[in-house]
């Protein structure tokens, strides 16, 4: 979480091997062991800020046809079925799974929807660890809460999800289970659990409204909890 220009997507490209160019340095572990790129791009996906799909099928066969190219080709139909019904059970879009994609904010999907397909058409390929970039972006609150409810479930399945995030309300911030917060440079504030000693965070400011809160972490999120 920071403002942009902290470097967040950066930090996300870096994690999962999707950086190429310029130079990087440290260790990235993966359960305490050193990360092996090539093993661990079998088992992520990367959700990215933009929403681009075929207009002229459904949700329901995007999910397929994504699931078709992205599983191991020894994945019997039946098997393709599940994973993508469990897709679209997570995602609550059996709804309008039937829909066509069209033209997104135009004569089809809704932005928050086209997000969730988004997201969908990753999760098929059935990844341990699932990064997404802004997924909240350009979206109201109403359809941001759906979104990452739609998070909430994929991670409740014991898949980790990293999201980086920009200006989140209360609610979703809360909807979190850890934070690593920037400011701009990619100086590091405070990285640990949200959770409920979390709530201490923004103690000091108890009637702010959510457009102050990434300003008051900031300001405040360091202080006390020696993670740097």
């Amino acid at each position: 979480m920071g403002f942009p220009g902290a470097g967040k997507t950066t930090l996300l490209d870096v994690l999962a091997g999707r950086k190429t160019i310029g130079r990087t340095r440290g260790d990235i572990l993966v359960n305490s062991f050193p990360k092996v790129q090539a093993t661990f791009a079998r088992i992520s996906g990367y959700v990215e800020q933009s929403d681009i799909h075929t207009p002229f099928i459904t949700i329901r066969e995007s999910l397929q046809f994504s699931a078709a190219l992205r599983l191991p080709s020894t994945t019997s139909l039946a098997d393709r079925a599940l994973v993508v019904q469990e897709a679209m059970d997570l995602l609550e879009l059996h709804d309008i799974a039937d829909t066509l994609v069209g033209f997104i904010g135009i004569n089809g999907l809704t932005v928050e929807q086209a997000k969730r397909l988004t997201i969908g058409v990753e999760l098929v390929a059935n990844p341990s660890v699932l990064f997404l970039d802004e997924p909240t972006s350009g979206l109201d609150s109403r359809a941001a809460d759906i979104v990452v409810r739609g998070i909430r479930n994929i991670a409740g399945t014991g898949r980790s999800t990293i999201c980086t995030i920009h200006q989140p309300s209360r609610r979703l911030f809360f909807a979190f289970d850890w934070l690593y917060l920037m400011k701009r440079g990619g100086e590091v504030v405070y990285f640990g659990p949200i959770g409920h000693n979390g709530c201490d965070l923004l103690m000091p400011l108890p009637g702010a409204d959510d457009a102050h809160l990434l300003q008051h972490l900031l300001r405040h999120g360091g202080r006390g909890h020696g993670q740097r």
